[in-house]
């Protein structure tokens, strides 16, 4: 624990909570959970500014804020999702570990704003759960799923799984593969330090399910360009 950690646990904890009370409030007027990804958004960039957190965006002109897509990205640190919405000019949702939906009250904003809980494992509540999200994808909102399941310790990239190109090719979204270099040194991995630091977020260009026979093949091309992005960028 540092003075950051102490910051998050005094000053955003707080502010979270009330932007939490505010959106529930919010729902009961606009149900469609565009005003909690709002109020996220902010958050995002107001804990980004704290912390002394920069945050480096390649690619913005890969996707328009018109279209909806299924997002996969790597995933290193308990921050990517925060500045995800902070950075991304996208009226996002995302698929997120059961535990979350559990927590009081903010379990209810999530599953109000569209966000799709997951239990991990192959069960038949996994895959409600990718049905769930797949639904997402219909309506016309965007969705974030992280294809490697689990954090990164190191912020090496992990193997990625089928279920969220399933999402993909059901839902009919084009998927934006993104890459997020430095966030494991943020947020360490079994640790409750918050580091100051800069994050490279890079966003290539759309690919098309369509194009694809299978699944395998679809995760095959998104995990090639995450890997070539995460070996081009990371020592620039």
């Amino acid at each position: 624990m540092n003075f950051r950690t102490l910051l998050f646990l005094f000053i955003l904890i707080p502010i979270m909570f009330f932007g939490i009370l505010l959106t529930l409030l919010i729902n009961l007027f606009d149900p469609s959970g565009s005003s909690f990804h709002r109020i996220a958004a902010w958050w995002g960039r107001l804990s980004a500014r704290i912390f002394g957190i920069t945050i480096e965006v390649t690619g913005r002109e890969n996707y328009s804020t018109e279209q909806n897509y299924l997002v996969v990205s790597n995933h290193a640190g308990m921050a990517d999702i925060p500045l995800l919405l902070g950075a991304m000019n996208l009226d996002l949702r995302f698929m997120a570990k059961e535990e979350l939906g559990k927590i009081p009250l903010l379990g209810r904003a999530l599953r109000q704003a569209g966000y799709v809980m997951i239990k991990r494992g192959q069960n038949r509540a996994a895959l409600q759960s990718l049905s769930a999200a797949t639904e997402v994808l219909k309506s016309g909102h965007s969705l974030h799923i992280f294809p490697e399941g689990t954090r990164s310790a190191t912020g090496e990239l992990l193997p990625f799984k089928r279920g969220a190109f399933r999402v993909a090719q059901k839902g009919g979204a084009p998927v934006l593969p993104v890459t997020i270099i430095g966030s494991h040194l943020i947020t360490p991995k079994k640790s409750l330090k918050i580091n100051k630091g800069t994050i490279r977020i890079i966003i290539d260009k759309p690919i098309q399910p369509s194009q694809f026979e299978t699944v395998e093949k679809l995760m095959a091309a998104c995990s090639t360009v995450i890997t070539t992005n995460f070996n081009r960028y990371q020592n620039n």
